[in-house]
């Protein structure tokens, strides 16, 4: 999967472009520690719910999505984030197409 080069300016929002009835990633960085990924998603896509052995921090970047966590709906939009904790299972679904930034960070 194709990084960015380092020490170079990312425009975030414009760097993942949305396709009909999908989803897209774009991976930004990633080493021992953790990855950062850009995810665009039409509207009515999403993940299933499952769990993770790693805090995730989400931070849209543009459009609304419904992120469950423990059941617990949550409605974000442009500008907002939440962090999905490790082991907790965990959802997401556009309810209008969104882009958002992923970071997870492998630590005990």
């Amino acid at each position: 999967m194709e990084t960015y080069e380092k020490a170079t300016v990312i425009a975030l929002e414009p760097s993942v472009d949305y396709t009909p009835g999908g989803v897209v990633s774009k991976q930004v960085t990633k080493n021992d520690v953790g990855n950062i990924t850009l995810f665009s998603f039409d509207k009515g896509q999403g993940l299933t719910e499952h769990t993770a052995n790693f805090d995730a921090f989400v931070q849209i970047l543009d459009g609304e999505a419904e992120i469950r966590i423990d059941g617990q709906p949550h409605h974000l939009k442009r500008g907002d984030c939440i962090i999905m904790p490790a082991g907790h299972p965990h959802a997401l679904h556009a309810t209008e197409r969104f882009k958002m930034l992923l970071t997870m960070i492998r630590g005990k």
